[in-house]
């Protein structure tokens, strides 16, 4: 077993990664991700804690918040083909590949330990660029230049933030850009319990890599700043259930009808 040099925190990528590999090897898969089973194929970690312990509504989840980011992002860039897609907290991504649209600008940001990982697998190019720093470090927002259309997505990153350093980056890209947008996932109260212990300590993760943030009711971000505005907020598996065994499809239902886990969608403007 390779002993990877991550922190806590940035081990937690391994979760995602090993879902969409897991995904794209079914023989019907909701998503395809080649990069990630030649990763995870290569990586030389361990994967059976992980295997057997993570839910097939865990699996499910990472799966589905990835159809939802590449349909947004799509969907962003009908009407701004040339627009900048920042991927905040990227890990070992691979949005990139399946919505690049040939005249995008796409920055992938992580900390540095994972930026390094990155490089031995997935390559920038000359519309994507990878940015080794903190998403709390305001210098890195200066590299993204005055672009007129701007959209940040961050998955399975917020939730690991204190809410007032939250709420500082919220403030900082208001006060930074006339306007973006921000898609993200977010869990409740329950969601953060669940996940604490299901997932980051079922999947054999660093009990420091615990999620800190929940989100009640994503309408309540709007009483942080007038700036703030929830254009979509939806329950993770909203239209997701189509080709899903029985057993599947229950565990999306009540994991959607007890709000577990959500998409969320904001506008930020300076005024």
């Amino acid at each position: 077993m390779q002993s990877l040099e991550l922190g806590s925190v940035q081990k937690t990528l391994l979760l995602p990664l090993w879902g969409r590999a897991v995904e794209s090897r079914k023989p019907h898969p909701l998503l395809l991700d080649p990069t990630a089973t030649q990763i995870i194929d290569t990586l030389g970690y361990d994967f059976s804690t992980i295997a057997q312990n993570i839910s097939p509504i865990s699996q499910l989840c990472w799966i589905a918040r990835s159809l939802h980011t590449d349909r947004t992002v799509r969907d962003f860039l009908d009407w701004r083909p040339d627009a900048t897609i920042v991927n905040l907290g990227c890990g070992l991504d691979t949005t990139f590949e399946r919505v690049d649209n040939g005249r995008l600008r796409w920055f992938d940001l992580d900390l540095p330990d994972v930026i390094a990982l990155r490089r031995e697998f997935i390559q920038e190019g000359g519309r994507r660029r990878f940015l080794a720093c903190s998403l709390l470090d305001p210098n890195w927002l200066k590299e993204l230049g005055k672009p007129e259309a701007l959209l940040f997505v961050a998955m399975g990153v917020l939730y690991y933030l204190r809410e007032s350093d939250l709420r500082a980056f919220l403030f900082r890209l208001a006060n930074t850009f006339a306007s973006c947008e921000l898609l993200f996932d977010a869990c409740s109260n329950l969601g953060l319990k669940t996940a604490n212990k299901k997932v980051i300590k079922g999947g054999g993760m660093d009990e420091s890599a615990v999620l800190r943030w929940p989100l009640g009711r994503p309408q309540d971000l709007e009483s942080w700043d007038n700036r703030i505005k929830v254009l979509a907020a939806y329950p993770m598996f909203r239209n997701m259930k189509r080709g899903l065994s029985l057993k599947e499809k229950w565990g999306t239902f009540l994991s959607d009808r007890l709000k577990i886990m959500s998409m969320v969608h904001l506008r930020l403007a300076s005024s």
